[in-house]
């Protein structure tokens, strides 16, 4: 029996957590041969949950019949203030953002969790080179206003996307991401960013699919691996060094779990706790098999002290970073999915802008990205004669003349870059293939901020480059940028 209970956040006055969130993902993987779990058994499961204080609960569109399980442990309490926490997540497919796709995808998860609000709704996007992920966001926040959202949060956001988000008047209050002793990716530019504009991290993947625990300490890396969780994070382990230095760190987790008397879990849990910006950690649970509440619980005994960390950082040389910013596994090889691809989740991911013939010209397409100048002054957004793609001035523009991030500079150029990129992969490219970018400013001052901006994108590409400061652009933009690719 549970004696303690998990710490709790307040992240919004009305949006108490507690610090372990109890994570449904593993209903997905239950149920993927066909048999669904009982809702008033899986709601029984839940409740027990709720009772030792694990009283916030995590899941999504996509997990299984989570939803339902957790409307039916909803409806077992009369008052709100009694009620758990129930956080759900929408991930559509990409694709235009309209009021009416945005509120169906609402509407669905309050039907399945049979509720008027959500607590929080966190929103994920495939691939940034589709600019609908902004609108979406939008209409979002419309609904929040409405009193069908409680709070706006966001999953799977690197620290550019989020920035940009935030800037263009998104109130985003959470930003669900992978974090663990082997994947610290979230410690750099998110943690920063996060400080900066009040946003809460909640960690995922903290126990590494069950291979940061004592099961694994000493053993032999695995040859066949049977379920999804931990199919996705040996892959993990494979790209920050292999199994040998994956022991290491298992090896120095279990030396600072001697000293206190605890888990390797319970260490591992408690160095993404104490890291800056966390708000919680999801630990998940498959209901009914296999509880581990009463180890948790144990992680607020205790705080890990410097000589601590010196010997988890010491353990930490020897791995390498996971490549990119946080969900960059999902949105650009190396997919660190279950899979490897995304096949997993989506049959294919459509390209932002679809390509045309050029009336009149062989060999030829172009691709129009929907602002009224491309009408008003009779021009393509980008256009591919031969091997050649040539993309035009791009300014920060989401539909026809809405000026994104008004004011940042750097928040334009995330914008920018991706329609480009949407433009080139369109036309049968990809960022790769460029090979010339012109970039032009307001004011030289945004010059530092842009460059890094630039650099996120083409870091290891390195394209040539001219940056000019030309005193003014038309409108409220503050950075231009044109491009040239040549595709092999």
């Amino acid at each position: 029996m549970v004696i303690a209970q998990p710490d709790t956040y307040e992240i919004t006055g009305k949006l108490k957590i507690s610090r372990i969130l109890t994570g449904l993902w593993q209903v997905a993987d239950m149920e993927k041969d066909g048999d669904v779990i009982d809702p008033e058994k899986g709601a029984d499961y839940l409740e027990a949950y709720a009772r030792d204080g694990f009283t916030t609960f995590d899941m999504a569109d996509h997990y299984g019949s989570a939803e339902i399980i957790s409307g039916h442990l909803l409806k077992r309490y009369a008052s709100n203030s009694e009620k758990p926490l129930v956080f759900t997540k929408w991930c559509p497919p990409p694709g235009l953002m309209t009021k009416e796709v945005v509120l169906a995808g609402v509407v669905e998860r309050l039907q399945r969790l049979g509720i008027d609000k959500i607590d929080l709704l966190q929103f994920h996007w495939w691939t940034f080179e589709h600019p609908a992920w902004l609108d979406a966001l939008h209409e979002l926040n419309e609904l929040r206003e409405q009193g069908l959202i409680g709070e706006i949060g966001v999953t799977n956001f690197d620290a550019a996307h989020l920035h940009l988000a935030m800037t263009d008047g998104i109130p985003i209050r959470t930003n669900q991401v992978s974090f663990s002793l082997i994947d610290r990716r979230a410690c750099g530019d998110l943690a920063e960013l996060s400080r900066q504009h009040n946003v809460h991290l909640l960690a995922y993947g903290t126990l590494c699919g069950g291979f940061l625990s004592e099961k694994w300490l000493g053993k032999a890396e695995p040859k066949e691996i049977l379920d999804w969780s931990s199919m996705k994070y040996k892959r993990f382990i494979d790209t920050a060094g292999g199994w040998e230095i994956y022991q290491s760190i298992l090896e120095a987790a279990s030396s600072i779990a001697s000293k206190y008397d605890v888990s390797i879990s319970n260490v591992a849990t408690r160095w993404v706790l104490e890291q800056s910006g966390v708000a919680g950690v999801i630990i998940g649970a498959r209901i009914g098999e296999r509880e581990h509440r009463a180890d948790n619980v144990r992680l607020f005994s205790f705080s890990l002290s410097d000589e601590d960390y010196a010997l988890l950082d010491k353990a930490f040389e020897g791995s390498g970073m996971i490549p990119g910013d946080c969900g960059d596994e999902y949105r650009k090889p190396p997919f660190l999915t279950a899979s490897g691809d995304l096949t997993d989740h989506l049959n294919e991911v459509p390209k932002a802008f679809v390509a045309e013939d050029i009336p009149g010209r062989k060999n030829a397409k172009r691709v129009l990205s929907g602002s009224k100048w491309e009408n008003i002054a009779g021009y393509c957004r980008a256009q591919r004669i031969g091997d050649r793609i040539l993309v035009s001035g791009t300014t920060a523009t989401a539909g026809q003349d809405r000026v994104v991030s008004q004011g940042d500079a750097a928040a334009q150029t995330t914008f920018i870059l991706d329609t480009i990129e949407g433009a080139v992969a369109a036309l049968g490219g990809s960022m790769e293939d460029v090979v010339r970018t012109r970039v032009y400013l307001a004011n030289g001052d945004d010059a530092l901020a842009v460059s890094k901006a630039h650099l996120r994108k083409f870091g290891a590409i390195k394209p040539a480059n001219t940056l000019l400061e030309i005193g003014s652009l038309v409108g409220d933009y503050l950075v231009e940028i044109e491009a040239e690719a040549l595709v092999d």
